[in-house]
């Protein structure tokens, strides 16, 4: 059983949450949550597993919440000396491409300065902790875009074309540099699009989910041709635990669902799903409120992961397919409007952003 001690940064988010569920509801380890709470930090995303979204405190005597700036060396150090982690699963940054369209600058101290702080911290302990494992979490956008054949694999030369992917891009160099200078034990995860419950309704997903129960315009950009490999967030979070137990240090793992989608055809889906499960009371079709909007400046064609070595390499395989997927996903969101709603009304509504 996993038993170790971790810290999960970016813990409060969308993909950190879901790993910290898994790690507290599945096995046995202790886990220290570190997030700002920037506007995506959710901690009511951690309710089930413990924690007071109101006073960070929580009920749960294995896990620990740490309202934090990773960029805060003295912070981070004091972290780590206090809670003794056997492993850090950093996934604290920046994600939204049209936020970085807006506003880089702090796309470039989050995902650049912070990673580098917390290498350094990281390398400190180390030294004197031998069985510590840095494992640094990132995304397929740092590869570019691809044509209409052939996948991302871990050889794929770098080509970011987003101040995201860019910033993305340099922490993952950061990380590797950190290995082969230093020899701090580190392991690397680059995944495809991830959907599922707590996700951040600036996203494509539930931004559809939620323009659709208010009857509001649903908008593709362009043609909505752009092409993603689409991951559902549970069997991200369980190769991420995979990859820590398992990976060889230094090295770098894809994880894709193999569940490639235009972004036309994942609005249609979503559109389809709650004209079954919650129909409109006018008769008309969701698809009906589709609106084709300007394109996104540098908007990638087209991502599409090669999982191949993380599956045969290390036995990982995704349990859930788009269908079943976003099926569970459309049905958390009906459920869960105590969670969405909250940030609908008062932190983001839907607005356009990312126009440069």
């Amino acid at each position: 059983m996993f038993s170790k001690r971790c810290i999960v940064t970016g813990g409060a988010g969308f993909i950190g949450s879901q790993l910290a569920r898994l790690l507290l509801k599945e096995t046995e380890a202790h886990v220290l949550v570190v997030d700002k709470l920037t506007y995506a930090g959710v901690p009511e995303s951690l309710k089930e597993v413990g924690l007071d979204p109101e006073t960070l405190n929580s009920l749960n005597p294995r896990l620990v919440f740490l309202k934090a700036d990773i960029c805060d060396h003295e912070a981070m150090s004091r972290a780590f000396a206090d809670f003794k982690p056997d492993t850090i699963f950093h996934l604290a940054a920046e994600s939204h491409v049209d936020r970085s369209i807006d506003g880089p600058g702090e796309f470039v101290r989050t995902n650049i300065v912070g990673t580098a702080t917390l290498l350094q911290v990281a390398l400190a302990y180390w030294r004197e902790h031998k069985n510590f494992v840095f494992q640094h979490i990132s995304t397929d956008e740092v590869y570019g875009a691809l044509g209409e054949d052939g996948y991302f694999t871990e050889s794929t030369p770098y080509s970011p074309h987003s101040p995201y992917s860019a910033s993305k891009a340099a922490s993952d160099h950061l990380v590797r540099a950190w290995h082969d200078t230093y020899a701090l034990p580190t392991l690397i995860t680059n995944c495809s699009n991830n959907y599922g419950p707590y996700h951040f309704p600036e996203k494509l997903i539930p931004l559809i989910i939620l323009n659709c129960l208010a009857l509001k315009p649903l908008p593709v950009y362009g043609k909505g041709a752009n092409v993603r490999d689409w991951l559902y967030v549970e069997d991200h979070a369980r190769a991420l635990l995979l990859v820590n137990e398992k990976g060889v240090h230094g090295e770098t793992y894809n994880v894709g669902g193999r569940n490639e989608r235009t972004n036309l055809e994942v609005v249609r889906t979503v559109c389809s799903i709650l004209d079954d499960l919650r129909p409109r009371a006018d008769g008309q079709r969701y698809e009906s409120l589709i609106t084709f909007v300007q394109d996104r400046p540098g908007h990638d064609l087209r991502y599409a992961i090669d999982p191949g070595k993380l599956c045969g390499e290390l036995g990982w395989k995704p349990l859930e397919n788009f269908d079943t997927g976003i099926r569970k996903t459309v049905e958390w969101y009906l459920d869960n409007e105590w969670w969405w709603k909250p940030i609908h009304e008062k932190r983001y509504s839907g607005e356009r952003l990312g126009k440069g």
